[in-house]
């Protein structure tokens, strides 16, 4: 609030002269004791009575802006969630109803445009009224109240809530006090502004502070758009807002509206057919509950969640966590995020879609990114945050890391097994080291033992494949998943049938230092600890180390994007309550893989779907635009996946065993009515992938793929077979 210079009439002068010496002399005395604390004064405790006394103390109030809701909002404006200590909304006073202007005035302070924040009347009538009915009546002005709620307000906010003085524990010294600080405030703002603060700052319920809030909660309104009977309700809520509250007590709710609607009639606020209207309505609440955090959240919970630890983890909001926790919960910020609400919208019903009823508690998530931006556009998967009969409950998001590189926690999952997802970066070596798409690799070996000379000029291989040392520790040969690819095979058609002995025929001619860095530009991870994936470990080049979905998707956004990587990135702007930006995120990118590699992978990946591991997916998304993708699935078939892309929009889709230890194989197994012997890429993950792309990826439109240079695809060997079976992939 900023205050207002004013020159003031000497009237106004001596009166806040005569008010502080009353005060002082009175107040403290007698009068004060009598309303606060008459067994006090019945015992004739010595009082202060100088004015030099009153003028001595505190007079100076910081008014700091009350705690306000933060919104998370979607990249087109839509709520995402909000988070609150005190759900409130700050709102101008030309933004609010007359009537609840005048009903707050009418009840509370009837004097309140007269007095200059002590209202001499107003102790004099309490005092009147105490000494002849026994009760407690006070005599504090609005400005008095607002004067304990900023107070009560900058304690809370400092966390120490626990020094709150309640009005009937106050001592003489805090109510002079109050009132000493209620006359310096007026001087330095006006009547409305003070009644602006007031209404803004005031408790009218635990999901609703402030006016704008209350409308909301109660009435699902605007402060401007209460009506009477509402405004006249609201206002009489403040004196007790439990006793007051209409939705439990809605009789003691009316009498008290009435009341209120009374005073206002009595000072010609409102007409006597307006009070009568009044009177005959009933309390007709539209009570919207509080939605606070992202169990709250109105779309995209684990998304909100991820966004939550990114501001809490940034020492950009707070030198601690606990600075950080104010910030985000009081300090009224508008976090602008990259998510496309179309988008989460449709990936959320076909994560739902795709397990069902779901008994057994099977995990189903899609994520997508930009390519060219690393912004993230929908984060979904087919849980609820928190527990509901009959649903999977879930706070961990299947779609992100566990912890980020400084090791802050994300509230991951910690990522799956990709399975053969990893087989693309063993090709984008392969061509990276000069070599072609059609050249031909020796499929039909299976054993790899211990000893073989593998190729690297930075560390050693490690692991081992050969069913004759299974004593000295080595894993069974090599498996494909069907009979009839163990042979020689070219490089594209193992990769797009996803040929497990042909990727281990390409990396035995490859440098695995060159793969490792091939992983490592991709952005690739662990996506428990965010450490680096050892591609040195052989089990690795089948996708061995679990891996977030998000980190998978953003990797084939590279590729999409000819070869150059962005950082994933969720939030565009942050601004605090004032307005001021706050540090967000911007796009980094930087270039990863060679242009002339990227198209190679792109148009070996299209052909997934047309003739590979992807051909049973349904609907056939290839044949309405240009897309590339790659199946995958882990040895056990409990992580399945298809990541796929355009040149505008890249999306993973995982299904399978996402319950903490994830050791459940996805083998003769019932999903969504169906039984499994088992589940491969293209079956569950390959559907939800496809109907999600075919609905959105309209909405960033994307050309034909640039092709390879002629020398990455030389004229083939031979003629391979169209794919007539079912592959591992």
């Amino acid at each position: 609030m900023a205050p207002t210079n004013r020159a003031g009439s000497k009237s106004r002068a001596g009166l806040r002269a005569l008010v502080g010496y009353f005060s002082v002399s009175v107040t403290c005395g007698v009068l004060a004791a009598s309303l606060v604390v008459p067994a006090v004064a019945g015992a004739g405790v010595a009082l202060r009575e100088s004015v030099g006394f009153f003028n001595g103390l505190p007079g100076e109030l910081t008014v700091d802006p009350p705690s306000q809701s933060t919104k998370v909002l979607t990249a087109d404006g839509k709520t995402i969630a909000t988070f609150y200590a005190e759900n409130r909304v700050k709102v101008s006073l030309d933004h609010m109803s007359p009537y609840i202007k005048d009903a707050i005035v009418a009840i509370e302070d009837r004097r309140f445009y007269e007095h200059a924040g002590v209202d001499p009347q107003g102790i004099l009538r309490a005092l009147a009224s105490n000494l002849t009915s026994g009760g407690r009546q006070g005599a504090s002005t609005l400005t008095q109240q607002y004067v304990n709620n900023v107070l009560n307000e900058s304690l809370v906010s400092a966390d120490k809530g626990d020094r709150i003085v309640l009005n009937g524990q106050k001592s003489i010294g805090d109510k002079v006090r109050e009132m000493r600080l209620a006359i310096e405030l007026e001087k330095k703002y006006t009547k409305d502004q003070i009644l602006e603060g007031y209404l803004n700052i005031v408790f009218f319920s635990r999901d609703a502070y402030g006016i704008e809030a209350a409308s909301r909660h109660f009435f699902s309104t605007t402060a401007k758009n209460l009506t009477l009977p509402q405004a006249a309700l609201l206002a009489g809520l403040v004196k007790s807002p439990s006793f007051y509250n209409p939705a439990v007590h809605p009789d003691n709710a009316i009498q008290r509206r009435n009341h209120v609607l009374d005073a206002m009639l009595e000072l010609d606020r409102i007409t006597q057919s307006e009070y009568d209207a009044a009177v005959a309505t009933g309390v007709e609440l539209t009570l919207a509950p509080g939605r606070q955090g992202c169990a709250g959240a109105e779309m995209a919970p684990y998304f909100c969640d991820y966004v939550s630890h990114l501001i809490l983890n940034n020492p950009a909001y707070g030198v601690d966590l606990a600075s950080r926790v104010r910030k985000l919960y009081r300090g009224g910020l508008t976090i602008t995020t990259t998510l496309d609400s179309r988008l989460q919208q449709a990936a959320q019903a076909q994560v739902d879609a795709t397990a069902g009823a779901n008994p057994d508690k099977w995990g189903a998530s899609l994520v997508s990114v930009g390519p060219g931006t690393g912004k993230i556009l929908a984060m979904a998967q087919n849980t609820v945050f928190l527990p509901e009969p009959g649903k999977f409950d879930t706070q961990l998001n299947f779609n992100v890391d566990s912890k980020d590189a400084e090791g802050n926690d994300l509230n991951g999952a910690g990522g799956f097994q990709p399975g053969s997802t990893m087989k693309p970066f063993t090709l984008a070596q392969w061509l990276n080291e000069g070599r072609s798409l059609t050249d031909t690799v020796d499929a039909s070996r299976r054993s790899y033992p211990l000893g073989f000379p593998w190729k690297s000029t930075c560390g050693k291989v490690l692991g081992a494949y050969s069913t004759k040392q299974k004593i000295l520790g080595a894993a069974d040969d090599l498996q494909n998943n069907d009979a009839g690819y163990y042979r020689p095979m070219r490089v594209d058609y193992g990769l797009y049938n996803s040929i497990n002995t042909a990727t281990f025929a390409e990396a035995a001619k490859l440098d695995f230092c060159g793969i490792q860095k091939m992983v490592d530009a991709a952005g690739i991870h662990s996506g428990l600890d965010n450490a680096q994936v050892n591609m040195h470990q052989l089990g690795n080049l089948l996708g061995a180390i679990g891996v977030a979905p998000l980190v998978l998707a953003n990797a084939f956004a590279t590729f999409a994007n000819d070869g150059r990587f962005c950082e994933p990135v969720a939030l565009v702007e942050v601004t605090d309550a004032a307005g001021k930006q706050l540090p967000a995120q911007t796009a980094s990118c930087r270039d990863a893989i060679k242009p002339d590699v990227a198209r190679g992978v792109n148009s070996v990946l299209q052909d997934v779907l047309k003739k590979g591991s992807g051909v049973y997916i349904k609907p056939k998304v290839h044949t309405s635009f240009p897309v590339a993708a790659k199946t995958g699935t882990s040895n056990t078939n409990g992580a399945t996946w298809v990541v796929g892309y355009t040149s505008g929009l890249a999306t993973a889709s995982f299904f399978g065993d996402a319950l903490e230890g994830q050791k459940r194989p996805g083998q003769n197994v019932t999903v969504n009515g169906k039984f499994y012997k088992s589940i491969d890429g293209y079956m569950l993950a390959g559907p939800q992938w496809a109907n999600y792309m075919l609905e959105v990826a309209g909405l960033y439109p994307a050309g034909a793929f640039p092709p390879p240079p002629e020398a990455k695809t030389k004229k083939p060997d031979r003629r391979e077979p169209v794919r007539r079976d079912s592959g591992r992939g």
